[in-house]
C-alpha cells in the first residue's frame, strides 16, 4: 500500500534489490539455545532465506568471534554472512559490545565502499546494538533504516525475574535513539507496537506489526514414540519439554519447581521426565549450574534431563516426543518455541506475557498461565494432562493455529515496510 510522504504526496513503493541486515551481537550461523543465540537468530535466518528466494540479495553483518571464521560465508544462495572484526574475538559478552560499535560500524561502512554508490537499498537492523550501527550507516548511505527490537529494555525491566539485574540505562538511551531515527519500526505483535509508542514515544506512523513465522515444512507432526526412541527418552514417561536459553528471564526454574510439586502429589500418570534443551546464557552464566543444583535439591536428579542446543531437525523431534512444551518466561517478544511446538502437534503451557498470547491460542492450542507461582503451573500442567480429553482437544488445535503464521507472510510484511520507506526517505531529503 502506498503511504503519504512528509510532503503529503503519496509515495510509490520502490524496488528492493539488496538488503544489508545487521546482527551485531549474535551470528545467524550460531545454533539457537545457548549463549546469545535464540529466537532472533532464527528470525534473521528465515527472513533472509525468504527474501533471497524472491531474488533479493541479503548481506548479514555480524561480529567475528573467532580468527578462524572466514570473512564471508554463503549461508544459502543469495544470502551472505560477513564477519566483521570488532574487538577481541573471544571474551566479550553482550554487555561489552557497546564499546566496540565504532569498530563494527567502520567495518560495515568499508564493505559498502567496495561497491558502487547506492549498492544497498535498505538497512534492516536487529536489536538495539545493530540499530546504533544502522543509524550511522543510514546517514552515510542515504538509505532507510528498518529496525526490529526483538526485546525492549523498558518492557524487560517492568517484568524482571526475582533477583535478575535490570537492563542498564545505556541500553535504554540507545533504544530511544534508534526508535527516534528509524524510518520503520517492525513490531512482532500489537502489544509490542503499543509498547514502542507508550514507552519510547515512537511515531505510530512508522510502526508496522509483522508477526514472525514458523517453518511449516520442518516443524510437522510425527510419530512421538519413534521420536522418543531416537532421543533416548522413556517411552512410558510423561515428558515435559523446555527449549531455550537457561537464564532467569526464561524462568526454567519455574518448570523444575512445578515438576517437583507434580511428583510430590503423584499428579501425573507414569514416571515424569523433564527435558531442558538449551545452555546457560546472559545472567544465567553467573551461576551456570544453578538449574542443575536446584533439580538436585528438589530430588529431581533422576527426572530432569539436560541436553545441549541441537540442530533444528533434532529440536523438532523433541517437540514430537513431548507431551507438553512449557514456556514460563517472564517476557517474550513473541515466543517462537511455542509456535514450533504447536506446528509439531504438541500443546503448550505458556506464561501470559509479551507475545505469547499471540503465539498460543489459549484453551485452543495450549494454556496460558498468569504469574509464575510454581504451584499454579503444576495445576495448569496437571489440568491438561489429567483432564478428560483436554490434551487431545488441544492437540487438534495446535497445527491449525501454527498454520496462521509462516515465514513467507513475515517476508511479505518486511518487504512492504522496505518498499514504502525508500520513497519516503527520498522525498523527505529532496
Amino acid at each position: 500500500m502506498s503511504q503519504p510522504t512528509s510532503t503529503g504526496e503519496v509515495a510509490t513503493p520502490a524496488e528492493v534489490r539488496r538488503v544489508a541486515m545487521l546482527s551485531v551481537h549474535t551470528s545467524p550461523l550460531d545454533p539457537p539455545g545457548g549463549g546469545d543465540a535464540g529466537g532472533m537468530n532464527v528470525y534473521v535466518v528465515e527472513t533472509a532465506r525468504r527474501l533471497a528466494a524472491r531474488g533479493i540479495s541479503v548481506e548479514i553483518f555480524t561480529r567475528a568471534t573467532s580468527s578462524e571464521q572466514p570473512p564471508v560465508v554463503e549461508m544459502c544462495p543469495g544470502v551472505h554472512v560477513r564477519h566483521v572484526s570488532a574487538g577481541p574475538f573471544e571474551g566479550l559478552d553482550k554487555g561489552d559490545l557497546p564499546a566496540q560499535l565504532c569498530a563494527f560500524t567502520a567495518g560495515v561502512l568499508r564493505a559498502e565502499v567496495r561497491h558502487d554508490p547506492g549498492w544497498y537499498d535498505v538497512i534492516h537492523s536487529h536489536y538495539w546494538l545493530s540499530g546504533q550501527v544502522g543509524w550511522l550507516a543510514r546517514e552515510r548511505w542515504g538509505v532507510p533504516l528498518v529496525h526490529s527490537s526483538h526485546t525492549l529494555a523498558k518492557v524487560k525491566n517492568e517484568l524482571l525475574a526475582e533477583g535478575d539485574a535490570p537492563e542498564p540505562r545505556a541500553r535504554v538511551i540507545g533504544e530511544e535513539q534508534v526508535v527516534a531515527e528509524a524510518d520503520r519500526l517492525v513490531a512482532s505483535t500489537a502489544d509490542e507496537a503499543r509498547d514502542l509508542v507508550r514507552l519510547y514515544g515512537a511515531d505510530p506512523r512508522t510502526v508496522r506489526t509483522v508477526a514472525p513465522g514458523v517453518d511449516l515444512d520442518l516443524f510437522v507432526p510425527g510419530d512421538g514414540a519413534a521420536a522418543r526412541a531416537r532421543l533416548g527418552l522413556d517411552p512410558t514417561a510423561t515428558v515435559l519439554l523446555y527449549v531455550g536459553r537457561i537464564q532467569p528471564l526464561k524462568a526454567p526454574d519455574v518448570l523444575v519447581r512445578a515438576a517437583a510439586a507434580l511428583r510430590a502429589e503423584d499428579a501425573l500418570p507414569g514416571p515424569l521426565q523433564v527435558v531442558v534443551l538449551g545452555a546457560p546464557s546472559g545472567s544465567g552464566l553467573v551461576h551456570p549450574q544453578a538449574l542443575a543444583d536446584l533439580s538436585d535439591s528438589l530430588g529431581l536428579r533422576d527426572v530432569v534431563r539436560f541436553r545441549p542446543p541441537a540442530p533444528r531437525e533434532v529440536v523438532a523431534d523433541y517437540y514430537r516426543a513431548a507431551d507438553l512444551t512449557v514456556v514460563p518466561s517472564y517476557n517474550e517478544s513473541f515466543g517462537l518455541v511455542a509456535l514450533e511446538s504447536q506446528a509439531c502437534g504438541t500443546p503448550v503451557v505458556a506464561a501470559a506475557v509479551g507475545g505469547l498470547p499471540t503465539a498460543v491460542a489459549d484453551d485452543v492450542s495450549g494454556v496460558l498461565v498468569d504469574g509464575h507461582d510454581p504451584a499454579q503451573w503444576a495445576k495448569a500442567i496437571a489440568g491438561v494432562l489429567r483432564g478428560a480429553g483436554v490434551r487431545e482437544r488441544l492437540v487438534t488445535g495446535t497445527r491449525r493455529h501454527a498454520e496462521r503464521f509462516s515465514w513467507e507472510r513475515t517476508a511479505d510484511g518486511l518487504l512492504a515496510a522496505y518498499r514504502e520507506s525508500i520513497p519516503e526517505l527520498e522525498a523527505a531529503r529532496a
